[in-house]
C-alpha cells in the first residue's frame, strides 16, 4: 500500500525522505520486520522502540514512525508524530482497510467472566458460521489458534487479526476488552456491533490507582458500539452504565437474576454436573439446562444467551445450544485422576471471583473445601488481605502460597494476605512453594472434600523476577496424584 494512504488522517509533525513508496508490511517489533516494511517506534514501560531502529532497517524497514528527534539515515523515510501509540491505531485501520466494518465485532468487558462469556457466545454463534475470537487465553482467526500475550492485543494486532478472520470467512469476532486496552489506545478506531458488561469489582488498582478510574475505563467501550449495549443490571456499575446508555441513540438491554431485566434467570438449581434455571423474556418462560457449573456462570451463560438472541438467533436455538456448552480451560477445570480425589483448578484471582468460586463450590461439595491460593506480585496490593479474609471465611482450610511473585519477595506477598487472616483460628497453612502447597492439600484430603487451586487457571507458567518457569496447576496436581500410593 502507498505510504500516503497509510498516513491518511494522521497528524504529522515532520517528514524526512520520500513518501511515494509502497509499504508491504507494518510492525512495532523489530524482530518481526520484513522487507519494504514500516517500523513503528512505540514506547513501553521498559522498552523504547526508537532504540531498535537500526535493527529494523537491517531487516528491511524503509519507513520509520517516530515521536522524538533522532538522527536520520539516507534512503529511509522518517515520519514524526506526537504519539506513535495513538497513531498506530489509525495506521492499522488504514493499512488493513478498516476490517471492523466487514465483520460483526462483539466486545465483552468487566472484571470477571469475560473469558467464559466470550467462549459461550462463540460456541453458540459457531453452529451457523465461522466465529473468530480474541481473549486472555488465545486468538482464533478462523483457521489457526495462537496463545495470547495480553487479554486485548495492541491496536495493530487487532486490525491484523480481524483482517485474517475476514479472509478466513469469519462472520463474527467476539473479543475480551480489558480496562488497560481502553486506556492505552488499543481499541482506538475500532467500532463494535455489540458490547457486553459483566461486572466491576476491585482489580488492577496498581494500574488505575482508583476504582473510579477503573470504572471510567470500562465505560469507554459502550461509546464505541453501533447497535447494541448489554448490561448486568444486578451489578451497581452495570446499572449506572445502563442508565447512561439510555441517553444514546442505541438499543440497550439488561440481564440479571435479582432485579427485573429484559433477560432474567429465575428458579436457579445448581448440581454437581449441570445448572438449570428459567429464562424469562417478555414474560415468557423457557427452561435452560447447561453443563456449565457455578452460580457465577448463570450470569455468564445469561450474558451469552442475551447477546446471541439480540444478534438474531431464535430463542429456541440458543437454549438448545446452551445444553452443549463446554467450559473454558482453567475455569472450574476438573483434574481427572484414578484416586477419586476431587480437585478443580480455577483462574479466580480477584476478591469477587474467589468468593464466587467458593460459594458455588459449597453448593455441590459434600464435605470440606480445601483452598490453595496466592496473589500476584507487582499487582494490586490492596486486594491481598481482602482475599485472605474471604478464603478463611468461606473455605474450611486455606493454604496460602506463591502465585506469580514477579519482582516481589514471595513471603512479603504472603504476609500481605495474612493481614486479612484471623490468626487465632487454626484453619490455614502457609506453604511458600506452590507445588508443595498442592501436595499439602492432597495430603489433607478426605473422602467428600473438594480441593480448589485458585489464581492461575489456564496459565502454564510461574513468573519469578523477569523469568517464566513452566508451572501448570492441573499437571502438577495430576503428577502428585499419580505418584500417590
Amino acid at each position: 500500500m502507498e505510504l500516503l494512504k497509510i498516513l491518511k488522517d494522521v497528524e504529522i509533525l515532520s517528514v524526512n525522505g520520500q513518501v511515494d513508496i509502497d509499504i508491504e508490511d507494518i510492525s512495532y517489533d523489530s524482530r518481526k520486520v520484513k522487507q519494504n516494511s514500516m517500523f513503528l517506534c512505540i514506547r513501553g514501560n521498559s522498552v523504547d522502540g526508537h532504540n531498535y531502529i537500526d535493527d529494523a532497517i537491517q531487516k528491511g524497514a524503509i519507513a520509520i514512525l517516530i515521536d522524538k528527534k533522532i538522527s536520520y539515515k539516507k534512503g529511509i523515510t522518517y515520519i514524526r508524530v506526537n504519539n506513535v501509540k495513538e497513531v498506530m491505531a489509525i495506521i492499522g485501520k488504514n493499512f488493513f482497510q478498516n476490517p471492523c466494518q466487514k465483520i460483526n465485532l462483539i466486545g465483552v468487558t468487566g472484571t470477571n467472566g469475560k473469558t467464559s462469556t466470550v467462549s459461550f457466545i462463540k460456541q453458540i454463534l459457531g453452529y451457523d458460521c465461522k466465529v473468530g475470537s480474541i481473549g486472555t487465553i488465545e486468538i482464533y482467526d478462523g483457521k489457526k489458534t495462537i496463545t495470547s500475550i495480553n487479554t486485548t492485543p495492541e491496536s495493530l494486532d487487532i486490525q491484523k487479526n480481524l483482517n485474517e478472520m475476514i479472509k478466513n470467512n469469519c462472520r463474527y469476532c467476539v473479543m475480551e476488552v480489558s480496562s488497560h486496552a481502553l486506556v492505552l489506545n488499543r481499541i482506538d478506531n475500532i467500532d463494535y456491533e455489540a458490547a457486553v458488561f459483566t461486572n466491576l469489582t476491585q482489580d488492577h488498582l496498581d494500574f488505575h490507582k482508583t476504582l473510579e478510574n477503573y470504572k471510567n475505563a470500562k465505560e469507554k467501550l459502550f461509546y464505541k458500539t453501533k447497535s447494541i449495549n448489554i448490561f448486568n443490571i444486578d451489578d451497581k456499575v452495570g446499572e449506572e452504565f445502563f442508565n447512561k446508555s439510555l441517553n444514546r441513540d442505541i438499543k440497550t438491554y439488561t440481564y440479571g437474576v435479582e432485579k427485573e431485566a429484559d433477560f432474567k434467570a429465575a428458579n436457579i438449581k445448581l448440581y454437581d454436573d449441570r445448572t438449570e434455571y428459567d429464562l424469562i423474556i417478555d414474560k415468557q418462560k423457557y427452561k435452560v439446562s447447561t453443563p456449565i457449573l457455578g452460580n457465577f456462570n448463570v450470569y455468564n451463560t445469561l450474558a451469552a444467551i442475551t447477546t446471541c438472541i439480540l444478534l438474531g438467533l431464535s430463542r429456541e436455538d440458543v437454549i438448545k445450544r446452551v445444553q452443549n456448552l463446554k467450559s473454558v480451560s482453567g475455569r472450574l477445570d476438573k483434574v481427572e485422576n484414578d484416586k477419586n480425589v476431587n480437585i478443580i483448578v480455577d483462574y479466580a484471582h480477584t476478591p469477587d471471583a474467589l468468593l464466587n468460586i467458593l460459594k458455588s463450590a459449597r453448593l455441590f461439595t459434600k464435605n470440606r473445601i480445601i483452598l490453595v491460593f496466592g496473589c500476584g506480585g507487582n499487582r494490586d496490593k490492596a486486594k491481598r488481605p481482602i482475599m485472605g479474609k474471604i478464603a478463611q471465611q468461606n473455605a474450611d482450610i486455606s493454604i496460602i502460597t506463591s502465585d506469580n511473585p514477579r519482582f516481589e519477595k514471595e513471603m512479603d506477598i504472603i504476609e500481605d494476605i495474612l493481614c486479612g487472616i484471623d490468626k487465632t483460628l487454626d484453619n490455614y497453612f502457609v506453604v511458600q512453594d506452590r507445588e508443595d502447597s498442592i501436595k499439602k492439600a492432597i495430603e489433607l484430603y478426605e473422602v467428600g472434600d473438594l480441593i480448589i487451586i485458585a489464581g492461575k487457571g489456564h496459565e502454564n507458567y510461574q513468573i519469578k523476577g523477569d523469568k517464566k518457569y513452566f508451572f501448570d496447576d492441573k499437571l502438577i496436581a495430576k503428577k502428585i496424584l499419580d505418584e500417590k500410593e
